[in-house]
This record gives structure tokens, sequence and C-alpha cells, in this order.
């Protein structure tokens, strides 16, 4: 009986493996255009006061705090961005918007709705006090403030932030790239006509999929046969072309499976089998210096590894510090039997009922069946045991896709 060269590790230990083996890619400069998602490799710091200049919060009239007058003179109007110099005393008010500089000697702002127009006057409807509707120099922030740390993810308010600080570009580890590569003979494109024995690839498009929907940039490589050199030439295209390569099929026991036998030849194979289900044959190596993971060639097996050990290295890669999905405990809502010897992730979608988390498994959790995945919005962890979980019993759900929670187009309260 032939039995794999590699040992079965356990899920803990191969993710060990993994992290030993990969750190964040090298930190390079680019546009606030293109840094959305990226992760600061520095620190950013005020180069100078936000606001750089006392401005008015409201629409209104900019007076001196304290003033006793009650009608004042108004000696002119300033708008946000106008530049325009203007002095204001005891006696005196302008009229101001939102965002425009305080004029020299106010320091004050009273709201329009608290005031009466007289024409070239205004009369004041209650006492202004300094500060009053103010927005000092520096209140955002004050030079030499650390306003953005390294390692943080950039989301629309941090590019914001680095906009209004006149930053045109930033520090940061750039997306990593994926070349994803599908194998196996009985693969056609799925505009193909289907001949015997064939399939349609499914795995190039949904592993596409994915790497685009964690944020990162796929290449595709497209489909090779079961052929060697054919197979040996894609690899080297892949990792002379991106940051991390993918490949699907050809990593089990086989007479035409060359996937994990090249990667050994090409490079150091880190771990080859994990006790897992689904996802049993994944396969993890380098290839001059370039990170490779074997997928399985059944989609839900390609797609669960991608959740459990791509989409967090890939993370890693990109610098991120927080690697996993969420994860809630949850009800079975029914009895589930399941892997004995392997951690087994089944898929599940979620529902609340009498205020608590209840999960019900998708049908058949066949690797081959892709529709298990179709709407789930979680994957059961269920460890080892040969007994049957019981409905009601409480299991770990990763959130693999976080639902919104209600239908209605308007939602009060």
């Amino acid at each position: 009986m032939n039995e794999s060269p590699y040992p079965l590790i356990a899920i803990q230990e191969a993710w060990r493996r993994i992290a030993d083996a990969l750190s964040p890619l090298a930190p390079r400069r680019l546009s606030l255009d293109d840094a959305l998602g990226c992760v600061l490799a520095e620190d950013v710091t005020a180069e100078e006061d936000l606001p750089p200049f006392p401005a008015s919060a409201m629409d209104g009239y900019a007076v001196v705090g304290g003033d006793p007058a009650r009608t004042l003179r108004v000696v002119g109007e300033l708008h946000a961005g106008s530049g325009e110099q203007l002095v204001v005393t005891t006696g005196q008010a302008a009229r101001i918007m939102t965002g425009a500089s305080l004029p020299r000697g106010a320091d004050a702002v009273i709201p329009v709705e608290q005031t009466e127009s007289l024409g070239d006057q205004v009369r004041l409807l209650t006492p202004v006090s300094a500060g009053q509707h103010v927005r000092p120099a520096g209140q955002d922030a004050a030079r030499g403030d650390v306003l953005l740390d390294r390692g943080l993810a950039l989301g629309a308010p941090e590019i914001g932030l680095l906009a209004a600080l006149g930053r045109l570009e930033v520090l940061v580890h750039p997306r990593p790239r994926v070349a994803i590569l599908a194998t196996g003979d009985e693969l056609i494109p799925p505009g193909g006509h289907l001949g015997p024995g064939q399939i349609r690839d499914s795995n190039s498009l949904a592993l596409t999929a994915a790497v685009r929907a964690a944020g990162f940039s796929p290449i595709s490589l497209g489909i090779v046969p079961d052929v060697k050199e054919r197979l040996r030439d894609a690899i080297l295209e892949g990792v002379a072309n991106a940051d991390m390569l993918l490949t699907s099929g050809g990593v089990s026991m086989g007479n035409r499976d060359y996937v994990k036998p090249l990667l050994a030849e090409l490079g150091t194979v880190h771990f080859g089998r994990v006790a897992t289900k689904p996802g049993k044959p994944l396969t993890f190596a380098h290839v001059k210096g370039v990170p490779v993971f074997g997928l399985p060639g059944f989609p839900v097996s390609s797609l669960v590894s991608f959740e459990n050990f791509v989409r967090p290295a890939l993370r890693l890669l990109a610098g991120h510090r927080r690697l996993w999905r969420p994860e809630v405990t949850a009800l079975l809502a029914h009895d589930v039997a399941h892997a004995p010897d392997r951690t087994d992730f089944q898929r599940a979608t979620l529902h609340r009922r009498d205020g608590r988390l209840w999960a019900t498994t998708t049908g058949s959790q066949s690797s081959s069946r892709l529709k298990s995945l179709v709407g789930a919005d979680a994957l059961l962890r269920l460890l080892p045991s040969p007994e049957t979980l019981k409905a009601g019993e409480a299991v770990d759900a990763i959130l693999i896709g976080l639902p919104e929670g209600r239908e209605e187009v308007i939602h009060a309260g």
C-alpha cells in the first residue's frame, strides 16, 4: 500500500510552520489612491496644526466674547477659504460661515439663529462667551502628534486624514500578488463544451474571486494538464511573477499527482498533509523564496483551505496584525455527524431564535458539492470525536460572511 511521505500534522502545527516561514512584504510608497486597505509601515506624524487656524464651527457672527454691547456693527463677511483679512473689536461683528477663519480680535461665534439682522448691524439675542462655537487651531491635531500608527490598515477615514495632512503618498506593505494555477487533464474552461470525462474548471475563478474579495491582487495562470514539464514551467512562472502561488489539484496520491514532487524538487515543502476535513492533502512550500500553497482539487476543499490557511497567510504577508475571521458560539439546530479523526469544518447558516444563535448545516458536506458553501454564513469547527453532536450543543462558528441582519429598506429604532 502506498503511503504519503508527509506526516499528518495538526492545524496548530501547520500554522506554526506557516508563521515561521512568512513575514510581511517589504514596504513601498504608494499614492493615496492605491493605498486603501494596505497596512502602514511607518508612523504618521502631523507636520502642522489641524486646523491650522481658529475656525468657525457655525454659520453666524464672529464677535469678541463677553462684549457687553448687544447691538454690533457688521464690518464684513467671511466665507470658508476666502482669505479676507478683517479685524473685529468690541462693538463690532463679522458675518462668518462654517469653516471660515476667525477675524483678528474675535474669539467667539454666535449662531445666526440667535441673532436679529438690522441691515449693517446685528442684535445678539443671547450672551456670548469666549471660545463659543470656535474650533481652535490644533484642535484636531497638534504639530508633532502621531496620528496614525505603524501596523494600522488604511480605510476611508485614514485616507482622508492623510489627505488633510497634505500627504500624497504613504509607506505601506503592498498587497500581495497571488498567482493562481489549476491543474488536471480533466479540466476545461467554464465556457467549453464537455467531452468524455471532462469537467469545467471552477477553482480558478473561485480562488480569483476569493483573493480579490480578501483585498489582494490575483494573477490567473489558467489550466495546466497533468504533464510534469508543463507543470514545472507553470510553477516557475508563478513564483517569478507573484508574491504567492496557489495551485489546485494534483496534491493527492495518484500516479499523475505531480505538484508535491515538483515543489520538493524546486524548493522546500514545509508540510504536505493536515488533519482537517476538508483539505487533508493541503501542501505548503517555498520555491525560489516565494510561498506556495498546493490546494486540493475538490472545489469545497480548495475554498475551505483558502479560508483557513491562505487568507490569513496573505494577511500576514500584507502586514496585518488581525489575521482571523471573527468567531461566535452557536447552538446546533440538529444532530451533526462529523469526522472522528480530523477537525471538521462544516458549512452552515446562522439564525437567531429566542435570543440565541443557531446553526443549520447546508446539507451534504461532500468536498465536491460547491453548493454547500453557497449562502453559508459560517464554518463550524467540529473537533475530532466518534460521537455525533446533538441538537442544542454549542460549537465554534467562524464567520466567513457577515450577513445584514434585516431585509427592510428603512429600519427605525
